[in-house]
């Protein structure tokens, strides 16, 4: 279960963040988190309830947005979005939609990344 760890370094990532910059409050946390990480929001949502307790981060709204996979395939030159075979539970296969071919780079999809932090100074 790494959604653990991955929370785990988002709380510590928000906190340092919060602290440096003299908040009183955490009201909103905006994560990118893309396919291709194979974090399950609802699982790394509730780690972050659990994790947040009794922290400036408790109660702050946690906002996750997937980011889908893009892709540039060097069979075909496609560029764009793609289908996932997730039929494997360990591992997804990124294929171009256009040749079928796996000799692509991926552009998008990988990130898990806090994007926005909102808080509450003191006056």
């Amino acid at each position: 279960m790494h959604e653990l760890s991955m929370a785990d370094a988002i709380v510590k990532t928000v906190l340092d963040a919060a602290e440096k910059n003299q908040a009183e409050e955490i009201l909103e946390v905006t994560i990118e988190i893309g396919k291709l990480t194979m974090l399950n929001p609802e699982q790394l949502r509730f780690l972050l309830g659990v994790l947040t307790e009794d922290t400036l981060l408790e109660g702050a709204e946690i906002i996750i947005e997937e980011i889908p996979v893009e892709i540039k395939c060097h069979s075909c030159n496609y560029a764009g979005s793609t289908n996932l075979d997730d039929s494997d539970h360990y591992l997804m296969i990124v294929k171009c939609p256009e040749c079928d071919e796996r000799n692509l780079e991926i552009i998008a999809g990988q990130e898990c990344n806090v994007k926005n932090i909102r808080i509450e100074k003191p006056e």
